[in-house]
């Protein structure tokens, strides 16, 4: 019989079988130490360091491809389960040169010799991982936790990287760049704009609350942000400094702040490092800077860009002088600049829309647009405010073939413009594609959801879908947002529900909002006409008239069921815009069906071009050809 000292080691018993100390006698003080040769400490250990990178991982990370938090919890569970499991294999089986093999058939004391510190390292690592992975949960935490805040405020989910851009205030010393300073507001929203990932509001709903007292968690909860960008502008002849402050819109709370110092001359590196800050800011992943830069360099000419900022806050004002001046400031900058694109093509679309609100010549303006397009175009072939301009013209020329193709390519180059959605809109409403007129017209207003035009042309769709309670809701909101436009839709329901004062008021209030030799008081005695008897008619007619070349006779006499006296005004007279006559001739009322079904539309739409428009593209929602009747035959509802 062979004994050891008593210490470890084997002993031979009377059967000449080793046997482990500790099997007898000894069990409860050496069990612990059987875990330890086992090598169950180890592999709880290491255990428990890899659930926890897991765990690190999952939570951390996660949130970054918007994996749901069930992923999260389910992994939790799991690792809990895995605990006790991987103990039990840690003492039932030993990991071996020769593989996995039980831990009675391994010589214990054997592998205990050749001892193996690679757990050390992964404890290491595994700790210096999970450390990382904490600061990076506490540098995004701060966003997260701000964007919970808000949707728990609004009840709305807002996505977290998501910005309004707030017209900046001029700080410049005779108090005279407030166009340049609002304009300088516009690049940088628009140089945002460009980041994939990160949602911007357009320009009409964040500039709408300029000089209003509104609080930003307001601000944030209207427009669907998590934040908010203010800032101001100071310019002292080529010398600008830009103030910008970044806030988290559900608590106030300023997140980021920083003063901007450069020229004119390096105005666009200037916007670019503002551009990279906010997306630094908001954790937006940008593409490889070789890719491109966010903001382009439209030209070398300090002076011309700086007319041009002043000019693009100008055209979109679209009130009082405000076109004629911002065409002057754009005329100045193309002769600075003969290459200036972007220049080239603000100008066209101010030309294009100049006699809707200022009463410039059509015939003139168009001519001086489409020239000023062509040449923005010859320039930049991306240049998709060109296109879209160009569109425009085509369709005010009543050119419906011809509008499509740059329509089209407009939204092709860039997707997401406002104005080249919303004019695709108009087209195809007018032609009587009213429900991908809508659809349309819905991504200019995801884009820009607080702009009076697009909300106002979806309550007019919503009306003629039938959907009164929207429309009208929709109505009210572009008044709001100080458009009278939305009067002409109330008009309407008021009158239906039986009031017929309240919609003559609205009506007259909304449809007066156009540029037209009808005053107030005449077209609200046109609207009761409408619902009148034979004697309010012929009234009403007489008041049309006194205006028998207005651009908006035509469409009036739609509303009194004149559709002969409407169609014969409408060709002799054909200047201005026709989206409002084609407004009228889809609607759901009576006067407008009257219209759609008379004998002679059947000719007129043929000569005006809406027959080889539909045979091009597709038929209005509302009509179908005939073709057992006639090549250009078709029947309406």
């Amino acid at each position: 019989m062979k004994i050891d000292n008593g210490t470890g080691g084997n002993r031979e018993t009377s059967t000449g079988k080793p046997e482990r100390v500790g099997e007898r006698g000894r069990e409860p003080i050496n069990f612990f130490a059987e875990l330890k040769r086992r090598n169950v400490y180890k592999v709880a250990v290491a255990y428990a360091i890899v659930g926890w990178l897991l765990v690190q991982v999952a939570t951390q990370v996660f949130p970054f491809f918007e994996i749901p938090n069930w992923a999260v919890r389910l992994i939790v569970l799991v690792i809990i389960i895995g605990f006790p499991i991987a103990l039990v294999v840690a003492w039932a089986f030993e990991l071996t040169p020769q593989g996995l093999k039980r831990t009675e058939d391994v010589d214990l004391a054997a592998q205990g010799s050749r001892k193996s510190h690679a757990w050390i390292y992964i404890v290491v690592v595994g700790a210096a991982f999970s450390i990382g992975l904490i600061f990076v949960g506490r540098y995004t935490a701060r966003n997260t936790a701000g964007a919970a805040r808000t949707e728990a405020a609004t009840g709305l989910s807002i996505p977290q990287k998501s910005i309004a851009v707030l017209p900046f205030s001029d700080l410049s010393p005779n108090h005279d760049q407030e166009s340049f300073s609002v304009g300088m507001a516009e690049e940088i929203l628009n140089a945002l704009a460009h980041i994939r990932g990160l949602k911007v509001v357009g320009r009409s709903s964040s500039f709408f609350y300029k000089g209003k007292n509104v609080s930003l968690k307001q601000i944030g909860s209207e427009l669907g942000v998590a934040n908010v960008l203010e800032g101001s502008v100071r310019k002292q002849g080529e010398q600008v400094r830009i103030i910008s402050a970044l806030t988290r819109a559900a608590d106030g709370l300023q997140v980021w702040s920083k003063t901007y110092n450069g020229t004119l001359a390096n105005i666009f590196d200037l916007q670019e490092s503002f551009a990279r800050d906010i997306a630094g800011e908001l954790n937006v992943v940008l593409a490889d800077p070789s890719e491109g830069r966010l903001v382009d360099k439209p030209t070398d000419d300090a002076q011309a860009y700086a007319l041009f900022i002043e000019a693009q806050t100008l055209v979109s004002q679209r009130v009082g002088d405000s076109l004629p001046r911002a065409i002057a400031l754009l005329k100045e900058a193309t002769r600075l600049d003969p290459n200036f694109a972007r220049a080239w093509g603000k100008l066209a679309v101010a030309l294009a829309v100049e006699p809707q609100y200022s009463g410039a010549d059509w015939q003139t303006n168009w001519a001086a647009a489409e020239k000023a397009a062509h040449r923005a175009i010859d320039i930049d072939a991306k240049s998709a405010e060109a296109y879209a301009a160009l569109g425009y013209i085509d369709f005010s020329r009543r050119r419906y073939r011809e509008m499509v193709e740059p329509a089209q390519r407009a939204i092709v180059i860039d997707p997401n413009n406002v104005t080249a959605n919303f004019w695709l809109a108009n087209q195809l409403a007018a032609m009587g594609r009213l429900a991908e007129a809508e659809t349309v017209n819905d991504r200019a207003l995801g884009a820009d959801p607080a702009n009076a035009l697009p909300i106002f042309y979806k309550s007019m769709a919503r009306w003629n879908r039938g959907d009164n309670a929207t429309a009208v809701k929709l109505g009210k909101r572009a008044q709001a947002l100080g458009s009278p436009l939305g009067g002409s839709v109330l008009g309407f329901s008021a009158a239906a529900e039986g009031d017929l004062d309240s919609g003559a008021e609205s009506f007259s209030e909304g449809f007066g909002a156009f540029k037209s030799g009808f005053n107030k008081a005449e077209l609200a005695a046109i609207f009761r006409a409408s619902y009148g008897d034979e004697a309010k008619r012929t009234a009403g007619l007489a008041v049309i008239a006194a205006h028998p070349h207005d651009q908006f006779a035509g469409t009036l006499l739609l509303l009194l069921g004149e559709p002969e006296q409407s169609f014969a005004s409408f060709e002799r007279d054909g200047i201005g815009l026709s989206d409002a006559y084609y407004t009228f001739l889809w609607q759901p009322d009576a006067w407008s069906r009257k219209a759609r079904q008379y004998p002679a539309f059947q000719a007129f739409a043929k000569r005006i071009g809406l027959v080889d428009y539909w045979k091009q593209n597709r038929w209005p929602d509302l009509c179908q050809p005939t073709p057992e009747r006639g090549p250009d035959a078709f029947t309406c509802q």
